[in-house]
C-alpha cells in the first residue's frame, strides 16, 4: 500500500539555495520506507499532487540543525541571569564544588539527542568527557579541548602538555564521529605567545579551533586600556595582565590568529571593520542569543553579519546561561530579538548550514528520492521563544 501526504510549514529549507516561505514537502510511504517525492512552494506541491492529505503543524522543515557551541559539562549548573563577570565567578565555584564533569555531560547529551540534535560543538575541560564524546556512537561534530593560561612564562609548558593531550585524544577519533578540536578560551584568558602557537598548530594539523570573542560589553575597555569590571576580575587571577590596545577581533588579526580561520563565538561587541576582517579571513561566527540575554551581553548585530556575507551558526552555550540546549528555542528567541532585522528563513538556514560549517562539516540536504527520516520537523513556537 502506498501512502502519500503533504507536510506544510512556514519555512521549508532543504539545505540548498534560499529557504522557501509557505513551502511543503511531499512524502511517500511504502511499507516502512518513507521517501521525499517533492520539495517546493505549498501551492506548487498541491497542484502536482492534488490528492494528498495535508499536515500543517510545523514552523519549519529542514535537515537537522547543529548546536555549534555548548558546554555540556555544565549541564548540572543552575540557570542564572547575572552579569558576565558574575557568571564566570559562578562557573568557577560550580567547578570547584565538583559539579562539572562526566555525569553532567551525559545529561547534556541526552537532552541534545531528545531534541533531535546529534551534531554538536562542545567545549571540553576533562579527559573523561573528551573520551566519552569521541566514543559516543550517535554524535558527530567537534569536541574542543579548552585551555586557559594567562601567564606567558607558562606558555611552553602548557603548549607541550596540550599537544600531548591532543595527540592522545586523536587516536580515539572514529570515522563519521566526533573530531578533536582546540579552544583557547578567549583573547584575554590565553597569553599572546600561547595563542599564536595554538593558531600555528591549528593550521599545521588542520585542527578545528573555537574562541569566545567580544562577548561581554566590558571586553573592549579591557583590551583598549585595561579598565572596567572584567579587568578587576582578571587581576585576581593574573595581576600582570596587560591590555593590547586593540579591539578583541583586531588583536586576533594582528597576532595572526584569524589566519587559522577559527570559529568565533558570541561576537556581540564588534565594529563593521571587525566584521569585514572576519569575512576576509573566512571565519564562521556562532550566535548564542539566549545566553547573551541572560548575561546582559547585548544584542548580536545579525544584520551587520548578513550585510558582509559572514556565515553564522547557532549555539546554546551552557545550561547555566540558557534554559535549554534546544537550537529550536534559540532560533525562536532570535526571531523575536532581531524582528525585522533578520529574515526568518535566514535563521533556519544559519541553524542548519551555518552550524555545520562552524564545525567544519558538510551541510546536510535533502532532495527528491531521499529518505524522509532525514527531515527535521521544527515545533511551532511563539516568536519570543523559550
Amino acid at each position: 500500500m502506498i501512502d502519500r501526504r503533504l507536510l506544510r510549514a512556514e519555512i521549508v529549507y532543504n539545505g540548498l539555495g534560499t529557504p522557501r516561505t509557505e513551502g511543503a514537502v511531499a512524502v511517500q510511504q511504502i511499507g516502512a520506507e518513507q521517501t521525499v517525492i517533492m520539495v517546493d512552494k505549498a501551492q506548487t506541491v498541491r497542484e502536482s499532487f492534488p490528492e494528498l492529505s495535508e499536515s500543517d503543524v510545523f514552523f519549519a522543515i529542514s535537515p537537522p540543525p547543529a548546536n555549534a557551541h555548548t558546554h555540556l559539562d555544565l549541564s548540572h549548573m543552575p540557570y542564572l541571569e547575572v552579569t558576565y563577570e558574575n557568571f564566570l565567578r559562578s562557573v568557577v565555584a560550580h567547578t570547584r564544588a565538583g559539579h562539572r564533569g562526566l555525569e553532567a555531560a551525559k545529561s547534556g547529551v541526552a537532552e541534545l539527542l531528545e531534541s533531535g540534535i546529534d551534531v554538536v560543538g562542545d567545549i571540553v575541560t576533562s579527559e573523561q568527557v573528551m573520551e566519552y564524546l569521541l566514543q559516543h556512537p550517535r554524535l558527530r561534530g567537534v569536541a574542543y579541548w579548552e585551555v586557559v593560561s594567562l601567564d606567558p612564562v607558562e606558555a611552553d609548558r602548557v603548549f607541550d602538555d596540550t599537544v600531548k593531550r591532543l595527540e592522545a585524544f586523536r587516536t580515539l577519533e572514529r570515522p563519521g564521529g566526533v573530531k578533536v578540536g582546540l579552544s583557547p578560551h578567549s583573547p584575554h584568558t590565553v597569553s599572546t605567545v600561547l595563542m599564536t602557537r595554538f593558531a600555528a598548530l591549528s593550521r599545521r594539523l588542520n585542527l578545528p579551533m573555537q574562541i569566545h570573542v567580544a562577548e561581554s560589553p566590558h571586553e573592549v575597555a579591557l583590551h583598549r586600556d585595561g579598565s572596567g569590571p572584567l579587568m578587576e576580575m582578571l587581576r585576581t587571577f593574573y595581576p600582570a595582565w596587560q591590555p593590547s590596545g586593540r579591539r578583541p577581533v583586531d588583536y586576533l588579526k594582528h597576532i595572526g590568529v584569524l589566519e587559522a580561520r577559527p570559529t568565533l563565538v558570541h561576537m556581540v561587541h564588534v565594529t563593521e571593520e571587525d566584521v569585514r576582517e572576519v569575512q576576509r579571513a573566512g571565519c564562521v561566527v556562532v550566535h548564542c542569543p539566549r545566553s547573551n540575554r541572560a548575561l546582559d551581553c547585548g544584542r548580536f548585530p545579525w544584520e551587520l553579519y548578513g550585510k558582509h556575507g559572514v556565515t553564522v551558526g547557532f549555539g546554546s552555550d551552557s545550561r547555566g546561561s540558557s534554559p535549554s540546549l534546544s537550537i529550536e528555542d534559540e532560533v525562536a528567541f532570535a526571531r523575536g530579538l532581531h524582528a525585522e532585522k533578520a529574515n526568518v528563513g535566514s535563521l533556519v538556514r544559519a541553524a542548519v548550514k551555518g552550524g555545520h560549517r562552524a564545525l567544519g562539516l558538510t551541510p546536510p540536504r535533502f532532495v527528491r528520492g531521499d529518505a524522509a527520516e532525514g527531515l527535521h520537523l521544527w515545533r511551532r513556537r511563539l516568536p519570543s521563544g523559550g
